[in-house]
């Protein structure tokens, strides 16, 4: 069965404030363009969900690769996770330093390795084999925004995880959801994590269910606060709402709403179908997302009041 492509993405689930909010919406825009004319030529789900998630990853606006917020002691720790949902293919790394797009070393341990998920130094040494393209310097990884931001944690306090959960915190996390010509979705979720987090913290975003899941029914990627997702795995909830028969954006919905009552969660989520119809929610100030269902023209936005009249 032929799908008509259909690719959606997300910049990151928090209040952001109006000076960042037309980047981060152009920043999605363009990722979702550059995917969709990966699935337009033809191309794989995997393929553009890669080459999506690195647009976001390179762009100082978000939370992840380039525009990854700094641990405690100052330094960028990244996690990825990319899926493919037609084999439920997976690769994940957490805690990594010095790997220019993490969603490509995700997917390097996926296609590369027997594991699954790799971490740390472990990480960093399988990436300089298999050839994922690194820093030269760690501060290349550190964007003027993460610095300011770093600096002016370290003045208010030094108690780590003081701001955990807080949905006013910078974006910490991009993701792409993808359906291709073939009918194949998948998924890529990636991060540089909480600001001020504790060093060797990873959160939901590499995590499968959690931060993302993938499988021949739906795709779906996650954005919040890390700890109140893997509680819920909130990935797997969407899921398991859309196997039941609600339309993506409800799956959503429910999957959030779930994660409000239980644990008071502060999140956003995006997902694809197997018909291609893509959906959204987020229970934050606002998300900013791009998306492009069905081959037709790109819709964007960030605020709530940009889906009233939507069909999602």
């Amino acid at each position: 069965m032929s799908v008509k492509y259909s690719i959606i993405v997300h910049g990151g689930a928090w209040a952001t404030p109006d000076s960042l909010r037309a980047g981060c919406v152009a920043g999605c825009e363009r990722a979702a363009i550059a995917g969709s004319q990966v699935l337009q030529a033809g191309g794989s789900a995997l393929d553009a969900v890669e080459a999506a998630v690195k647009i976001l990853e390179d762009d100082p606006h978000f939370g992840a690769g380039y525009g990854s917020s700094l641990t405690a002691e100052g330094h960028v720790e990244t996690d990825a996770l990319i899926m493919d949902g037609s084999r439920l293919g997976l690769g994940a790394v957490g805690g990594v330093r010095g790997v220019k797009n993490p969603i490509s070393l995700a997917r390097a341990v996926m296609e590369k390795t027997s594991h699954t998920f790799l971490v740390g130094e472990g990480a960093l040494k399988f990436a300089k084999e298999a050839g994922v393209p690194l820093v030269q310097h760690e501060n290349d990884m550190v964007a003027p925004f993460a610095l300011e931001e770093w600096e002016s944690f370290k003045a208010r306090t030094t108690k780590l995880g003081e701001f955990f959960g807080n949905p006013t915190l910078k974006g910490d996390t991009v993701g792409c959801v993808a359906i291709d010509q073939a009918g194949k979705i998948a998924v890529g979720t990636s991060t540089g994590g909480i600001p001020f987090k504790r060093p060797g913290r990873v959160g939901d975003s590499p995590l499968i269910g959690c931060g993302g899941y993938a499988d021949a029914f739906s795709g779906t990627s996650t954005t919040g606060h890390g700890e109140s997702i893997m509680r819920v795995l909130l990935a797997k909830e969407v899921a398991s709402f859309i196997d039941a028969g609600l339309a993506p954006s409800e799956a959503c919905r429910r999957g959030l709403d779930i994660m409000k009552k239980k644990v008071n969660g502060s999140a956003g989520a995006i997902s694809i179908d197997r018909n291609g119809r893509v959906g959204l929610a987020f229970n934050t100030p606002r998300m900013s997302y791009a998306f492009i269902e069905h081959g037709k023209p790109l819709v964007s936005g960030i605020d709530p009041a940009d889906l009233k009249g939507s069909k999602l």
